[in-house]
């Protein structure tokens, strides 16, 4: 095992177009991180160049105390889980399995020790003797990952992985792969645009946007502590609300106005929104830290009216206007009879609020 060290990380295409900028990074030994973000924000990029597959701008790659950078992928010992698996469509299950150590003239003998460990543990003997096409998108992605386990490699590479299977079978082998991480404690780096499964399967998440990392935490504390505006709306579902509200007063009469509604500050940040009064800033609030009240007036809440409910079985949600605002509120009671266009109040929790300045769109700490 070992752990994956990236320094001052670059990479640039013909024409200047930076797909990663200046990327530092330290995955531990046995970690499994998850590199999450937008379509074009680097993470498969930064993923491919570890692997080898792409040549770097400038920077270090370390895997162990060795750089890697001019190293071919097959002297990196590492092992990558592609998108489309790329199995060998003409070979049996045991063939896939067996194609990398046969290739490396390793004994027939430990091959079949080698391939019996990963079958037991991944569930698939009685796939052995059939061929890609005969297989479930569930079913070949176990023998993708297979196949790396039979090679004990240093690292292992996932390339999105689940991106082909459907919502149920997705969720399913999101639960395979943390009882295959209990077993298997390889250091993992996992590139994925579904944050559902950055902050399931992730020790730690790396989110990533333009070529650069904007914060690398636990998957809690990229929920409840995010840094930036962006980390703030990326992470969550459905997404965190944001508001534009005026700081005014001072002191302990420190408090928000919006829309005509006046709000209390929580105390524990007074002292750092201080520093706004008489400005503008942006407030974030989750959808589940939002109480849908009545339309009675009601301390630090907000009035406006239903514009949308979906109702999702456990619980309903509703999109709610407030001024020129559209906010998302969860976790009501999905008994409740909500009607188009009925006045409602709603009622922000304090200690949940997040603040962010509009310019730097930094977290207000």
């Amino acid at each position: 095992m070992a752990r994956v060290t990236l320094s001052g990380l670059h990479k640039t295409y013909a024409g200047g177009v930076a797909a990663v900028q200046d990327v530092n990074l330290e995955v531990h030994d046995r970690e499994f991180v998850v590199l999450v973000g937008p379509s074009g924000c680097g993470k498969s990029t930064t993923l491919r160049m570890i692997a080898g597959l792409e040549d770097i701008t400038g920077g270090t790659i370390a895997i162990g105390d060795r750089v890697v950078n001019h190293l071919p992928p097959k002297d990196r010992d590492i092992a990558m889980v592609f998108q489309n698996y790329a199995l060998y469509q003409h070979m049996s299950v045991y063939g896939n399995l067996a194609f990398g150590l046969r290739n490396r003239k390793v004994p027939e003998d430990r091959i079949r020790a080698e391939i019996d460990r990963a079958v037991d543990i991944l569930g698939i003997r009685e796939l052995l003797a059939r061929k890609p096409r005969q297989l479930s998108g569930g079913q070949q992605q176990r023998v993708a990952l297979g196949r790396c386990m039979v090679r004990h490699p240093q690292v292992f590479l996932f390339d999105e992985p689940l991106s082909n299977l459907d919502a149920k079978l997705r969720a399913q082998m999101r639960i395979e792969l943390k009882r295959l991480r209990e077993r298997v404690s390889t250091t993992s780096i996992y590139v994925t645009h579904d944050q559902v499964e950055a902050m399931t399967l992730g020790d730690r998440v790396v989110v990533m946007k333009d070529g650069y990392i904007h914060q690398v935490d636990t998957p809690w504390d990229i929920y409840s502590r995010p840094v930036s505006l962006f980390v703030a709306g990326f992470i969550g579902s459905p997404a965190m609300n944001f508001l534009d509200v005026a700081i005014e007063g001072d002191g302990d009469d420190l408090f928000m106005r919006h829309n005509g509604a006046r709000l209390v500050t929580p105390p524990e940040r007074r002292h750092a929104l201080g520093r706004y009064a008489g400005k503008t800033v942006t407030l974030g609030v989750r959808p589940e830290h939002i109480t849908l009240g009545s339309s009675d007036a009601v301390a630090n809440g907000l009035g406006g009216r239903i514009d949308v409910t979906e109702q999702l079985g456990s619980e309903l949600q509703a999109d709610v206007v407030v001024g020129d605002a559209s906010l998302i509120v969860s976790r009501i009671d999905p008994e409740r009879r909500l009607a188009t266009g009925e006045a409602v109040s709603l009622v922000l929790h304090p200690s949940r609020l997040h603040f962010f300045d509009r310019d730097t769109e930094a977290a207000i700490q």
